[in-house]
């Protein structure tokens, strides 16, 4: 209600002024149509420009959030189990956190070069602390009475590990994993933006600014909008599910 409400403002007031740098967003809903979803029914309506732009720059921030996923869960279980392993990390991972991860991107264009290994690098590299931060504090927090209960029942490291401790920290485990969805997306733009890029998301808006297609940029602005609401949508369904089983067994 919120949303359909704030369009109707922003439309109302884009009219009323007819400036060409803030378009009615019936006009980029349009334009958004034609640039990237007038395609045929087998190709799911997505069109030549949305294969060469959207779907580069979907591969890029899904390898690079799946590798910060899986180091920052395998590396944050391992830190959270160890009372000393969190004492000598904490102080490393609050720094490494605090740095902004954009100022990251010109070491890995100094490591890798520019080109799609520096992208995926530099996306897992920010996106990992959060994941690993939130799954140590998870790992730590669980129910002492609930390990002395395994304790009892004789389990082994494994064992709690699957039964006990992961279903307990998967609260923050999400937290975390969300955290880094947006951290993701942020760092799959910006590395589209650097020189050595040929295609993405990230590439049409700095070729719609160099042009002054202003269209174009609302409408890359709209597409990432989107993505993201979508992206975190899926992810809380599955938290949601996820969770929920676990509680329930």
């Amino acid at each position: 209600m919120v949303l359909v409400l704030a369009v109707g403002v922003w439309e109302s007031a884009a009219r009323a002024h007819g400036s060409v740098y803030f378009p009615p967003p019936d006009r980029i809903a349009r334009h958004v149509h034609e640039l990237w979803f007038d395609g045929p029914v087998r190709h799911l309506f997505l069109s030549s420009a949305a294969v060469d732009d959207i779907l580069p720059s979907l591969g890029r921030m899904a390898a690079g959030f799946a590798l910060a996923a899986a180091a920052g869960i395998v590396l944050g279980v391992a830190v959270g189990r160890s009372r000393r392993a969190y004492a000598l990390a904490d102080p490393v991972l609050q720094f490494a956190r605090a740095v902004p991860p954009p100022a990251l991107v010109p070491v890995f264009v100094v490591v890798f070069a520019f080109g799609t290994p520096m992208q995926i690098a530099s996306i897992a590299f920010s996106a990992v602390w959060p994941v690993l931060i939130n799954t140590a504090a998870g790992v730590r927090n669980t129910d002492p009475l609930r390990l002395d209960v395994a304790a009892v029942l004789r389990l082994n490291t494994a064992e709690r590990l699957w039964f006990l401790v992961l279903p307990s920290a998967l609260p923050r485990i999400f937290a975390g994993l969300r955290l880094s969805l947006s951290l993701s997306l942020i760092l799959m733009v910006f590395s589209e933006l650097l020189p050595g890029t040929a295609n993405g998301i990230g590439f049409t808006l700095t070729e719609a600014q160099t042009r002054s297609d202003l269209l174009t940029v609302w409408a890359a602005l709209v597409l990432l909008g989107a993505l993201g609401y979508l992206l975190n949508t899926g992810l809380l369904a599955i938290e949601k599910r996820l969770i929920g089983r676990g509680r329930a067994t």
